[in-house]
């Protein structure tokens, strides 16, 4: 048997590294933006956080909605390994998916200062949000047009060029936001309205980018992607919908409980919004490991699937679940033993005006770190049921984990029982707990009745 986990063993890892780092290179695009609004104060990190949150509950959304691709592409690559028309069906008929959940987003979207009003937080800091919120929406359709060339170019096992496009945005996106918030090069400060102008130009070359490498690499050309793309498909459309829209649901569920965390602790003060919004940046940065393992769990998976290979399924499913929690025990290690160092990269850790943030997010950093074993065990769980095309289940343990659970011990433990923003991390790595249970229960069950139909 050790003969073939080796090889599965490598063939993850090499499909997970380019995956993991192309997922830090996201999630330091937004930390970018975060850096950049801290040197124009707490206010500006607070409202920043208001609007990004808010944003991210509609990109994550759709981001779920097509990833629908990557188990759909890999499984018929499985079945058939040269497939061509049927891979670009899924493509353009995700990116269609996209588009028409773009445009009522974008009307959400528009009125975020109405939103956070109507939702308790402070008059200035929604004012200052919705600001940001003016520039930061158009980035959603082009990001989630990159993801589906990103999940695509994963499902064929190369995605090494979404990686180098990711990377070079890093820094486009700091001199944009640098250009834009602060007034450099003869262009005017625009303040926190330029960090969401930045972002959109930053997503907008990550689209166009490496649409032009598949259009130029003969690998990829071959696929013709531009071809076509408007002709009607409500067969695969309607996959995409029916298969996407659970893994949507469960990762906004996810993603919106982590935002109504976020709205809880403006309720409490300032300072507490500014701590939970540090300290999220660096749990979510640690977060992109396991997630690119998710990810690369759903396309070996499918792989095997599409072959009707059920050890080779369960191979691939364990494998991801054992590396995972192991790069979580790093993680866990690193946040205990460095958090001051990790929040000096966000806020000046000396300054006195400051004090009162960094010791609160020392403390969440703290509770972080205790959940980082079931937050990276529910993330490569759910990637490999993905992997077998099991959404809908999940989609309800996400429901009751993170609302009933997670939402509904924090509020008790951080209002009732005073405990303040404290109370309301560890009711987030309750929720997160119980996910893991349910999901890894769940996959245990399936792969041992070797049921893998879908």
């Amino acid at each position: 048997m050790t003969h073939a986990w080796r090889p599965e063993a490598r063939a993850l890892l090499t499909l997970a590294l380019p995956m993991i780092a192309g997922n830090i290179a996201w999630s330091a695009i937004a930390a970018t933006d975060l850096l950049l609004l801290g040197w124009l104060g707490t206010d500006a990190v607070a409202a920043g956080a208001l609007a990004i949150n808010l944003f991210a509950a509609m990109l994550i959304f759709g981001m779920g909605l097509v990833t629908a691709a990557a188990p759909l592409i890999a499984e018929e690559r499985g079945r058939r390994r040269h497939s061509v028309r049927d891979v670009r069906r899924t493509v353009h008929q995700t990116l269609r998916a996209a588009l028409i959940f773009a445009v009522p987003a974008w009307l959400i979207l528009w009125q975020c200062e109405a939103i956070l009003l109507a939702m308790g937080q402070d008059a200035h800091l929604a004012h200052m949000a919705g600001e940001l919120m003016r520039g930061l929406q158009w980035a959603l359709l082009p990001f989630l047009g990159f993801s589906t060339l990103r999940n695509f170019i994963s499902a064929l096992e190369r995605p090494l060029w979404a990686v180098i496009i990711m990377f070079c945005a890093i820094p486009l996106n700091v001199l944009a936001g640098w250009v834009l918030i602060f007034g450099h090069l003869g262009m005017p400060a625009l303040g926190i309205a330029g960090a969401g102008l930045a972002s959109t130009l930053s997503s907008s070359f990550l689209f166009f980018a490496l649409l032009l490498v598949l259009s130029r690499d003969r690998g990829f050309r071959r696929y013709r992607l531009l071809g076509q793309f408007w002709r009607r498909d409500r067969e695969r459309l309607s996959a995409i919908w029916r298969l996407g829209l659970p893994i949507a649901v469960m990762l906004g569920l996810e993603s919106a409980v982590f935002n109504a965390s976020a709205l809880l602790m403006g309720l409490i003060d300032k300072e507490t919004l500014a701590a939970h919004a540090v300290a999220i940046q660096i749990a979510s940065l640690l977060f992109m490991v396991p997630m690119g393992m998710g990810q690369a769990a759903t396309v070996r998976v499918g792989l095997a699937q599409g072959r009707r290979d059920k050890a080779g399924v369960a191979r691939s499913g364990w494998l991801s679940l054992a590396m995972g929690i192991g790069f979580a025990c790093i993680a866990a290690t690193t946040l205990i033993a460095f958090p001051r160092w990790l929040i000096a990269i966000f806020l000046d850790t000396q300054a006195p005006a400051n004090a009162r943030t960094v010791a609160l997010a020392i403390t969440f950093l703290g509770v972080a770190a205790l959940f980082q074993l079931v937050d990276a065990t529910q993330a490569v769980a759910a990637g490999v049921l993905r992997g077998i095309q099991d959404t809908k289940i999940p989609m309800l343990f996400a429901l009751i984990g993170y609302w009933v659970i997670g939402l509904g011990v924090g509020t008790f433990l951080a209002f009732p029982l005073h405990m303040g923003g404290l109370g309301i991390w560890i009711g987030l790595a309750s929720g997160l707990c119980v996910v893991a249970i349910l999901l890894v229960m769940r996959w245990a069950r399936r792969e041992e009745l070797g049921l893998l139909s879908h």
